[in-house]
């Protein structure tokens, strides 16, 4: 024989019921948003990587390479031998040839210490840097020390980038005489020296840069 059902047990089996189908629903509806969540994270890091990579200027081959734009008017007005575009590649595939092989001098105070100190070369100055003092001496420092030519580029943030650096770049120094390698004072290994041919290419670049600066003329060419 069938339990009998009362009126009360009917209501609290209702009840149970309701609160079950209530708690599938809510289940229901908070498994998309986390997956959705996920999906917009994952979504979000992998678009912040492919930007670092082209603010930092890490093109693999074949790829074209980002431009900068710099407005005219950011441009400083002491800025002259301005580079024209052409000749900006080639200077910036020589930075980069002379930041592997350990012939680069970033920023002013390595620059200024190694002027001082003599060091003969290729000063690359940014154009679009503000405030402009913080460089303004620097081409008169070339322009008194022997063996040293200099110009300007338009972008500090391709500079930096040509140089291995994520941040902009206000000026560079190429090295013209190799540097001679110390074994460190931790009596740690010393790093690999660079080969001859990575050498000679950045002594190559090099000569090529400092012909076609010397013919430059105080105006804008693009």
């Amino acid at each position: 024989m069938a339990p009998e059902t009362t009126p009360k047990k009917e209501k609290k089996d209702k009840k149970r019921k309701s609160l079950a189908a209530a708690d599938l629903e809510d289940a229901g509806a908070v498994t998309p948003v986390a997956v959705d969540g996920e999906k917009a994270a994952k979504k979000a890091k992998k678009d912040k990587k492919e930007k670092r990579k082209s603010v930092g200027g890490e093109v693999t081959e074949g790829e074209e390479k980002p431009e900068f734009h710099v407005p005219l008017e950011a441009i400083s007005p002491i800025a002259s031998p301005l580079a024209s575009k052409k000749l900006s590649k080639k200077l910036f595939r020589t930075v980069k040839r002379a930041s592997k092989v350990r012939q680069l001098k970033r920023g002013v105070k390595e620059v200024v210490k190694a002027l001082r100190k003599g060091e003969k070369g290729l000063l690359l100055l940014a154009s679009n840097i503000t405030p402009v003092d913080v460089i303004s001496h620097l081409p008169l420092m070339a322009e008194e020390a022997p063996g040293v030519e200099y110009c300007w580029v338009l972008s500090k943030e391709e500079l930096g980038a040509a140089s291995g650096t994520k941040r902009a770049t206000s000026c560079v120094l190429i090295a013209s005489t190799p540097a001679k390698r110390s074994q460190p004072k931790d009596g740690s290994a010393a790093k690999a020296a660079p080969s001859a041919e990575e050498l000679a290419e950045w002594k190559e670049g090099l000569e090529e840069c400092l012909a076609e600066v010397k013919k430059l003329e105080g105006e804008v060419k693009f």
